[in-house]
Order: structure tokens, then C-alpha cells, then sequence
């Protein structure tokens, strides 16, 4: 386990920029998430900005897990598609001016094989597209998992013949939509490029699947830690709060993580 490395997103922190960078710093994680947004947006950070982040980055003793990418609409959607493609291509091209070369986006809902809808050959005309320019960028786009199992994601990536499209693997997120996070990983060996550490408690009689701090919720994580051992990965574990969160809570996230990890 020792080859996992334990990060954070940054947005979890509920704080600005660089003082969240500064909680990282003192949790003792060598990485960080954070969205291509605001200030970070490909379209506002200047080759100049650039160089000042990883620099800000670097006095922190952090480096960048992935640089997130969030999308009003999926790549399945018509609507301003040349534009959003054009917003995902240039924050790809920023995950490599800033170091870690994945770019993670939840892209919609994968067609099934024997869809030959609008919405499923605009997809995969999208996602085509976007494979191609990671493969000419040296940079991967990591597709969020939750939407379809893992085997549904994986028999349509193998589609592709780009080393271009990956997969961020989030256990919370297959979870709350009543897929095996275990299998789903399994499933996805070798496509995996990033991995999230969230967790959820599954839905009752009386209330929906959510979203829980980190140990509180239903994932078995020693069994999780086991599976991605045996898919062999060795990339980034990044703890993530998307609803709640703060310091305190992502404090207690990395002291559960490193208990698997030494």
C-alpha cells in the first residue's frame, strides 16, 4: 500500500485558495485537487499565473493530483458543445502546464453498446475527439465514475483506441447508485488514473443514498484498499467532501487514510 499516495481536494476545504493550500500543507499530504475554476481557469491563468501556482504549489510542499474540470452539461449534450469541448481541451492542456496531466470530468452517462441515439454518438464523437488531443497532449482525461457500473464503463472506453480517456474511480459514487464499488474497480483495471476516497451510506426505506464523512458510511475500506492492490494501482488516493466538509472533517479523512496507508 505503500506506493498509494494520500492528497485532498482543495474545494473540500470550504476556504479560500491559498489558505486551504496551507491546511494541506499541515496535514502532512504531498498532493492536491483542484478545479480549472475562477482564478485557475484555463481562460484566466496566464502562462505567468501558470508558473506562479506551481511555485505557490511548491512553497506548500504540494504537488497536483488532477485538476478537476466542471461542466454545466455533459458531453452528450447539443447545446454550446464546440464550446464546452474547446473549455475541456484547453483545461487538459493546463493539467500538463501544471504537472499532473489528468484532467477529470463527469462526462454523462455512457451510451449503451446498441445505442445509436443523438446523444450517444455525440458522446462518443466528443469523447473521440478529446482522446485524440490527450494522445497529442500527453495528457489523459479521466472519465468520473457512479453514472453505469464499472464493466458498463469499461467495455465502452475499450471502444477508443486512444490512451487518452481514463477513469476516476470514486467508490462513493457507484455506491449511491447501487453498483459494487469492489467489482467496478476490478472491472476497471488498467483505466484507472485517479482515485477518490469518498464515502456514503446506502439508502433506506425512508431516504435516498448520501454522501457521508469519510468511515462513516458503507464502503468497506480495507476491502477497497485490498482491490486496488490487486488492480494494482499506484496512483493518487485524494479525500473529497463534496457536501459539508471543512478542516476538521478533512483532517479526520486523512487520519482514516493513513491507516491503510504507511
Amino acid at each position: 500500500m505503500n506506493r498509494i499516495k494520500i492528497g485532498v481536494r482543495l474545494e473540500s476545504f470550504g476556504l479560500p485558495l491559498r489558505r486551504a493550500l496551507q491546511e494541506a500543507e499541515r496535514l502532512g499530504v504531498g498532493g492536491v485537487q483542484v478545479d480549472a475554476a475562477g482564478d485557475l481557469s484555463p481562460n484566466t491563468l496566464s502562462q505567468t499565473g501558470r508558473r506562479e501556482f506551481l511555485h505557490l504549489l511548491r512553497s506548500h510542499k504540494l504537488e497536483l493530483t488532477a485538476l478537476g474540470c466542471p461542466l454545466r452539461h455533459g458531453l452528450d449534450t447539443p447545446e454550446n458543445q464546440d464550446g464546452r469541448i474547446e473549455h475541456v481541451r484547453k483545461a487538459m492542456t493546463l493539467s500538463f502546464d501544471l504537472g499532473p496531466r489528468i484532467t477529470i470530468v463527469q462526462a454523462g452517462r455512457v451510451p449503451a453498446e446498441d445505442d445509436v441515439s443523438a446523444r450517444a454518438l455525440l458522446m462518443t464523437e466528443s469523447l473521440t475527439v478529446l482522446g485524440h488531443h490527450g494522445d497529442r497532449s500527453g495528457t489523459v482525461l479521466a472519465l468520473e465514475t457512479g453514472l453505469e457500473s464499472g464493466a458498463g464503463l469499461r467495455k465502452y472506453l475499450d471502444r477508443f483506441d486512444s490512451g487518452g480517456l481514463g477513469v476516476n474511480l470514486d467508490p462513493a459514487n457507484l455506491l449511491m447508485r447501487d453498483f459494487d464499488p469492489y467489482e467496478s474497480a476490478r472491472a476497471l483495471q488498467g483505466k484507472v488514473v485517479h482515485c477518490h476516497a469518498k464515502d456514503a451510506r446506502k439508502s433506506g426505506a425512508s431516504r435516498s443514498a448520501q454522501e457521508v464523512a469519510l468511515g462513516a458510511g458503507d464502503i468497506d475500506w480495507m476491502r477497497f484498499m485490498s482491490v486496488l492492490e490487486e488492480i494494482e494501482y499506484r496512483g493518487w488516493l485524494v479525500a473529497v467532501r463534496e457536501s459539508g466538509g471543512g478542516p476538521q472533517e478533512m483532517a479526520a479523512a486523512v487520519g482514516f487514510l493513513r491507516r491503510f496507508i504507511v
